[in-house]
């Protein structure tokens, strides 16, 4: 015991070692302290790089609160990566050890929270709604624009075999999307969570449906009206600012893409049952989210607290336990793997394209934020058990053919379309 003490008294970058001892199982990973002290941390083969830590209170914040504080000290330039290596492999080589795996005591790390903290962060009444949505989709236009495609789809591409570009991956998320909806030209079709307008106005090229979108962001909406307007759609394609508790009428179909992950497990029941009572009897929904297959979770405090307030990515069970409250049908269930992965490393290699740009609208620190955001949701879905899932829902069981084939016939169609049309922000 005396010597175990007087070795944790020379552990310069104790209590952060006992940590880094039991995570990394794969790969070397080397910590050179503040003053220059290198710590060599290995497991079986795998990735191998070199961080360094430029103070000492570092390595106690981080293991006090890995989940929040390991962020915040690269935000912060206290951590930095060293050599040849970037933030996204450091992510790489932290989440490949904290991957989904049965045995893996630490695949949580950092996350979670009681039930009452989960009420208290994701009960997202009206007014705390929408400034949770301001925080992140009210930022500068000038920054969605230098990574995302022109279309501005905010959420994953859809990569069918060969694709490897993300124009032409959003596109086909757009047609996978209206292939499931059964779209005919006088539906009446809610867009929950409408973006920059970007998939209601494609649902109308394709269809001729009228569309309304609903947002919280202003940003979003001003540009989104400004596209219908110039495309001369506005007749049959507007766009309000409202939440999705307050939208009346009844539609015959009703979507929601990448919004989901903003109405916290407290509103789900709400939620659907306000999207049940909006859809016609024989409607039908498409809802596209981020979720969970390794179960119900706690959202990472750092996403938490810079990237997504309010936020949760709910796991299948979360959602069909509320599916099933509503009286709503699961007509269809689609799973999407790495394809949001993939779409994130299109926008890694955006960011760094455009690295300089971004610390002139935002500053170094802001930089740094936004690429360990997209690192570390990257690596997310490539080893901690996040994927997309895209639920068909219904209020009769007949409102869809009682086969999948529709979907690859119109798919097929709308792929045969092109993309001159819906390429509405080029």
């Amino acid at each position: 015991m005396l010597a175990r003490a007087r070795h944790l008294r020379g552990d310069a970058i104790f209590p952060l070692s006992l940590l880094l001892r039991k995570l990394v199982r794969k790969g070397r990973l080397t910590v050179v302290d503040h003053k220059g002290r290198p710590h060599v941390y290995q497991g079986e083969a795998g990735p191998e790089m070199t961080v360094r830590l430029h103070d000492a209170g570092v390595n106690w914040a981080i293991a006090s609160n890995p989940g929040l504080k390991a962020g915040e000290a690269f935000m912060d330039g206290r951590l930095t990566v060293e050599g040849e290596h970037d933030i996204r492999d450091f992510v790489d080589l932290v989440l490949l050890n904290m991957a989904w795996e049965p045995d893996n005591p630490l695949h949580e790390l950092g996350a979670g929270g009681g039930k009452a903290m989960v009420w208290l962060r994701e009960r997202n009444l009206i007014g705390r709604a929408k400034a949770n949505v301001a925080h992140h989709y009210d930022l500068s236009d000038a920054l969605y624009d230098l990574f995302l495609d022109r279309d501005r789809q905010y959420s994953c591409g859809y990569f069918r075999d060969g694709v490897v570009d993300l124009e032409t991956a959003q596109h086909d998320k757009k047609a996978h999307i209206a292939a499931k909806l059964l779209l005919e030209p006088d539906h009446k079709v809610l867009d929950i969570g409408c973006g920059w307008g970007g998939m209601g106005l494609y649902l109308n090229s394709v269809s001729g449906a009228d569309v309304t979108g609903i947002t919280l962001s202003e940003e979003q909406l001003a540009v989104a009206n400004a596209r219908a307007a110039e495309t001369g759609v506005a007749d049959r394609v507007r766009f309000g600012l409202t939440d999705y508790r307050d939208v009346g009428g009844r539609f015959d179909r009703v979507v929601s893409v990448g919004m989901f992950e903003h109405v916290g497990r407290p509103n789900y029941r709400a939620f659907f049952d306000k999207c049940r009572s909006l859809l016609t009897d024989d409607g039908v929904m498409l809802l596209h989210t981020i979720g969970r297959a390794d179960g119900p979770g706690g959202t990472n405090p750092w996403i938490r607290k810079y990237i997504f307030p309010g936020g949760y990515s709910p796991s299948l069970s979360e959602i069909a336990t509320e599916v099933e409250k509503a009286g709503l049908y699961i007509t269809d269930v689609e799973v999407l793997r790495l394809h949001y992965a993939e779409t994130l490393k299109a926008w890694w290699d955006r960011i760094q394209a455009n690295r300089d740009r971004i610390v002139d609208l935002y500053d170094e620190r802001f930089a740094r934020m936004w690429e360990f955001y997209i690192a570390a949701s990257e690596m997310t879905f490539r080893h901690v058990g996040h994927v997309v899932f895209q639920v068909q829902l219904a209020r009769r069981q007949d409102a869809a053919p009682l086969t999948r084939d529709y979907m690859v016939d119109a798919e097929r169609e709308l792929l045969t379309m092109g993309r001159g049309r819906q390429d509405l922000a080029g």
